[in-house]
């Protein structure tokens, strides 16, 4: 389950589960205008005081003040903690838990499993003779780069790992999870038969799965690990633990379709290569590139398959900020085959040759299309606006306008056109997306500016690490903000400029986006230099004034269930409690945090 998936459980438990059903179990509740009312379960009463809004999907007692979701009611009436609430609730009505409290020493006792079969199948391919080894020497790899990537093969045994798991005490069922063995009958049997084994290892240095190449003739060729919470293919890219000091220093990345192809590059001294785990690229592996460079070279097959997939990964990679090209191998099928006939320098010039984003996919398109042929020299035109013009930014449109008149005969103003009406319709369309999103985004776990702010100080000095007591809980709300100040905490003080990149690999997907995203609003000068004491000031008022306004809210909701003749004194509490916090909100003037871009 991807990150932040503890939230949308509860997302989903506080949809789907009545409060005044849950409550109901154990409260005797009345029905009370547009409320319920019972004896409150958390202190003595003889007078109904406990108030359930099933419109609200909240409880209130007007006695001791308990109030809260679901959620809380459950952890407070039955004794338990967070987690347990969500373990009962989930159970009762059929939510899947599955990843969603998985804790890092969970998710270490996995990678250490991982790293005990890696260990494995590494001796196995060195300790006597074998197919393995003798396939990729016949590859031409070296001994270097076979130990640099430990490269490892599995026998064909039925059972050899499992049995060597087995002596580790490794449970049944962690093997089976990480995908190292299959069960068939009731009995465990390896997964990987006869095959060089790629250890897929991330840039945080842990062995997450495994890739596994058939010696001979067996099927299927590739056999991957499964997905698991060791192992999403999506977020990761084989052999950038290895490379990235090269990818940043080169500041581009060659990305490659299969584990070879990657391995034969780096011995061959291309050594900013990583390859994508498969044709389909996402945008988490873009994401991930982006932390080291933003130029992108696609190297793959140059079969169908492999320039379809090259056609969809530019989209990706574009769409994420990264600058693609497109190289296109011309004498061999692969990068493999072709580094090895011509060597270093020649892939470096085809390299150097790469086609960008706009040329190869207009090229790509235009094989489709006879352009001797009217009319289907206009459906190209349509198609190249349709999916390349539209998806770039104007400038670059307008150069590509240009190639397309050049290229077709037909005029840049009747392009222009076609594009300026389309371009229209999806800004409209963009913007009542984001218009209907608004809503979503404002209860989702979105970085908030204050925290974009206070953050953006914490990096620049230390200083700032010191949050006042009273607003340290509240000032950093989101997930995301909280890990990255833990990250920037366990930094030490005194060490400024951080390095960026390093502290991204510490956090999650997620969080890792947010980090890099205030770095850039940082290098366009978001806060401005000699400013700094001045927007912490504001940040830590903005936030004191939040907390009055979440009070505030908390009071009127009471106040809203609450009955004028039972619950009398508590309405005069609240109403007394109402007004200083308003007078108080009024004293700061609604203050708010100036924008800064």
């Amino acid at each position: 389950m991807k990150s932040g998936s503890r939230i949308n459980i509860v997302d989903e438990i506080k949809s789907r589960c009545n409060i005044v059903d849950v409550v109901g179990r154990v409260v005797p509740l009345k029905k009370a205008g547009n409320n319920y009312k019972g004896i409150c379960p958390f202190h003595n009463e003889k007078t109904p005081s406990f108030v359930v809004s099933e419109e609200k999907q909240i409880y209130t007692c007007f006695g001791c003040g308990a109030t809260g979701d679901v959620i809380s009611f459950v952890e407070r009436y039955y004794n338990t903690d967070f987690r347990g609430a969500v373990e009962m609730l989930a159970r009762e009505y059929g939510i899947s838990l599955e990843g969603a409290f998985r804790n890092d020493g969970e998710r270490d006792a996995l990678y250490e499993i991982n790293r005990q079969a890696a260990v494995f199948f590494y001796r196995a391919m060195r300790q006597q003779a074998n197919p393995g080894y003798t396939y990729m020497k016949k590859r031409g790899i070296s001994e270097d780069i076979l130990n640099k990537f430990g490269i490892g093969y599995a026998d064909g045994e039925w059972t050899s790992l499992y049995d060597h798991l087995k002596k580790k005490d490794v449970p049944d069922e962690k093997m089976e999870e990480l995908g190292l063995v299959s069960r068939s009958k009731g009995r465990y049997f390896d997964k990987f038969r006869n095959r060089v084994i790629f250890p897929i290892i991330n840039t945080r240095g842990r062995v997450i799965g495994f890739g596994g190449r058939a010696v001979g003739d067996g099927e299927p060729k590739y056999l991957n690990s499964q997905e698991s919470a060791a192992f999403q293919k999506k977020n990761n890219l084989y052999g950038l633990n290895l490379t990235k000091k090269d990818v940043s220093g080169e500041d581009r990345i060659v990305l490659v379709e299969g584990y070879m192809d990657a391995v034969s590059l780096y011995q061959s001294g291309i050594r900013n290569v990583a390859a994508s785990l498969g044709t389909a690229l996402t945008e988490n592996q873009a994401r991930l590139i982006k932390r080291y460079t933003k130029n992108v070279i696609l190297s793959y097959d140059a079969d169908k398959a492999g320039q379809t997939a090259a056609f969809r990964g530019v989209d990706v990679l574009y769409g994420e900020g990264c600058r693609p090209k497109v190289l296109k191998v011309t004498d061999g099928k692969d990068p493999d085959e072709f580094i090895k006939k011509k060597g270093k320098s020649a892939f470096l010039e085809l390299m150097d040759e790469a086609a960008s984003y706009g040329d190869f996919k207009i090229d790509f398109l235009r094989r489709e299309y006879d352009l001797e042929d009217e009319q289907q020299r206009v459906d190209f035109v349509s198609r190249v606006v349709e999916e390349v013009l539209l998806k770039m930014k104007p400038v670059e449109a307008d150069i590509y306008i240009k190639k397309l008149a050049d290229a077709t005969g037909i005029s840049q103003g009747a392009i222009r056109f076609e594009y300026t009406g389309n371009n229209s319709q999806e800004k409209d369309a963009a913007a009542r997306r984001e218009k209907r999103q608004e809503g979503e985004q404002a209860e989702g776990e979105g970085i908030s500016m204050v925290e974009r702010d206070l953050i953006s100080l914490m990096l620049k000095d230390d200083r700032f690490v010191h949050i006042p007591e009273d607003v340290e809980r509240e000032a950093f709300r989101s997930r995301a903000a909280r890990d990255i100040r833990r990250a920037i905490i366990s930094e030490g003080e005194g060490s400024r400029p951080f390095d960026i990149t390093l502290m991204a690999e510490s956090l999650d997907e997620e969080s890792a986006a947010c980090l890099r995203s205030i770095e850039e609003s940082m290098g366009r000068g978001s806060i401005p230099h000699g400013k700094e004491e001045k927007v912490f000031s504001e940040c830590i008022e903005k936030v004191r004034g939040d907390m009055l306004k979440r009070e505030e809210k908390e009071i009127i909701t009471r106040l809203s269930m609450a009955d004028e003749e039972e619950n009398e004194q508590e309405i005069i509490r609240l109403t007394e409690a109402l007004i200083d916090i308003q007078k108080k909100i009024r004293n700061k003037g609604g203050h708010t945090v100036n924008e800064r871009g």
